[in-house]
């Protein structure tokens, strides 16, 4: 049974360290920061096989070079974005294998937030970085709303038993906009008091599913009547497709602060 650790970064940040059939042995996911990483290896005696980078933003490579410094480990990385450290660069379609772990990943590509941001989907997990968060999406930088609403798209049609990592810790701050695009939703308010009572334990709302985030997550939800009346009327017009719900509940969030 594949194992998912993690070590916390910076204020919300999550590094994620994956355990295949080797107990001793972890690929470390999108490591901002090298010292929570090197604390949990040594802590829990383990030994990295495999960086993998989902983009090239600081807060999720920023610790790489000096992992290797103390690990001489291959790093993976998107094809389309520069990350120095990076010695095999992936795109879609590519598939990683890990043997030491007995592990296997499909690469997408994932544009939006960056660039030229991936994900890694295989073993029932899908590690999306800062592309999707549950309840949440990440905020256009580089990408357009289309490209994202497509990548978006590209989770939503994996399975619902889909384990979701995220890079961040944003789950309850998300529910609260996602309630408030559709406060009728009773799985978002039921997901919220888990989420909450998760956070009062210090314990991560991570992994979350592909299916709830379907049922709660208005990112994934542009289709939906009650998004779409909700978008327009924020919007103070009528919204002829999916993606001008989309675009317009993303706006609406960049600038939400309840």
């Amino acid at each position: 049974m594949t194992d998912v650790l993690h070590a916390r970064a910076f204020e919300d940040n999550y590094i994620w360290l994956i355990r295949g059939k080797s107990p001793d042995r972890v690929a470390i996911v999108d490591p901002g920061d090298a010292e929570p990483v090197l604390a949990a290896l040594e802590k829990q005696r383990l030994t990295p096989a495999a960086i993998l980078c989902t983009h090239h933003h600081g807060d999720h490579v920023g610790g790489v070079e000096d992992i290797l410094k103390h690990y001489k480990v291959p790093v993976y990385g998107p094809a389309r974005e520069r990350i120095p450290a990076v010695t095999r660069k992936l795109q879609d379609g590519d598939h990683l294998d890990l043997p030491d772990l007995g592990l296997g990943f499909d690469v997408l590509d994932v544009p939006g937030h960056t660039a030229g941001h991936i994900a890694y989907y295989g073993a029932g997990m899908l590690f999306c970085g800062d592309t999707l968060f549950s309840a949440g999406c990440g905020r256009l930088f580089e990408g357009t709303a289309e490209q994202m609403l497509t990548s978006l798209s590209r989770f939503a049609a994996l399975p619902e038993a889909t384990r979701v990592y995220c890079g961040h810790e944003y789950t309850e701050a998300n529910l609260r906009f996602a309630l408030t695009v559709e406060p009728d939703n009773a799985d978002a308010s039921n997901y919220r008091e888990r989420a909450r009572a998760l956070r009062r334990q210090n314990l991560p709302t991570l992994p979350s599913t592909i299916g709830l985030e379907r049922r709660v997550n208005p990112f994934l939800r542009s289709g939906q009547a009650g998004v779409r009346r909700s978008a327009e009327k924020q919007a103070g017009r009528a919204l002829v497709s999916e993606l001008e719900v989309f675009a317009a509940v993303r706006r609406w969030k960049d600038g939400f602060r309840g």
